[in-house]
């Protein structure tokens, strides 16, 4: 494994790993949910080792809200800078995946395939729709979140807290409770999570927004547990339902866990042989 620096256009670095044990023509990019870390989805480590044991570059891809904080040093404005979930900006989730790309690019990759996890997917759906990358050979959505699955657990009392400080001017404030009953974050981030649109991009219900899907032009797989908490009951219903938007809706492949759920717990080996499988049928 050898650990990644990455840096955006802006000076933002982002942390990533890189598993290669071969020199390789095709890499897997993997962008990260919400706390999606190491630590909480172990199941990057059996995807990497079992991708690159099979002569698959894998990258472990943080964006901003990997962790709740991190501080550093941005090399572009020689001046500290905090990034994480608690004062993510989603509008930087292009320059985040685009970094991630460029450097794949410039490392020689022949097939680039940019895949995500839970918030992370709807980071890749967010990215393809707007800048239809021609580097990336495939997607790989891994279990998409359902962000308003996530945002029905805010009280309406909190939701005109957020508003009133951000509509006060106060929008970098902390807010003085957890949001989701978990999340410290700052008023700006919090009205992001409720009301923009720019993640809220895959839904249970078949006439939602599925503007950003419809848009893009690549193909690919989508994958989910059986059990993933977050599709209110009908996991394969919700995956089936995304996939039916995109316009290459019928040269996708769908792949369904059973008996887990959100982070593949005790299935984490079986979700790296089925991306392996996938990779060798696309003939990388």
């Amino acid at each position: 494994m050898q650990k990644l620096k990455i840096e955006t256009q802006s000076g933002t670095l982002l942390d990533g790993v890189l598993f290669s044990q071969t020199p390789s023509k095709t890499v897997i990019i993997a962008i990260t949910g919400i706390h999606g870390n190491f630590y909480s989805n172990p199941f990057y480590y059996n995807i990497g080792h079992t991708l690159s044991q099979s002569g698959i570059d894998f990258i472990y891809a943080q964006t901003r809200n990997a962790f709740g904080k991190t501080d550093f040093v941005n090399p572009k404005t020689g001046r500290p800078e905090s990034i994480g979930s608690w004062n993510e900006d989603f509008a930087k989730t292009i320059e985040d995946l685009t970094a991630y790309v460029d450097f794949a690019e410039q490392k020689g990759y022949q097939h680039i395939v940019l895949a995500g996890h839970s918030l992370g997917a709807n980071k890749v759906i967010h990215y393809l729709a707007e800048t239809q990358d021609k580097r990336v050979a495939k997607f790989i959505l891994l279990s998409p979140a359902n962000v308003t699955h996530l945002t029905n657990a805010i009280s309406e009392q909190q939701r005109a807290y957020i508003r009133h400080q951000v509509e006060k001017g106060n929008s970098q404030r902390l807010l003085p409770f957890e949001l989701f009953g978990w999340l410290p974050c700052i008023a700006d981030t919090a009205f992001q999570w409720l009301y923009s649109p720019l993640l809220n991009n895959v839904h249970v219900e078949p006439n939602s927004d599925f503007s950003q899907v419809a848009k893009i032009q690549h193909t690919g797989a989508l994958l989910i547990g059986t059990l993933d908490r977050f599709t209110y009951g009908d996991p394969p219903g919700f995956l089936r339902n995304i996939n039916n938007h995109f316009q290459s809706a019928d040269k996708n492949t769908l792949i369904f866990i059973e008996n887990t759920g959100h982070t593949y717990q005790q299935k984490e080996q079986e979700v790296a042989d089925k991306l392996l499988d996938l990779v060798k049928d696309w003939g990388y």
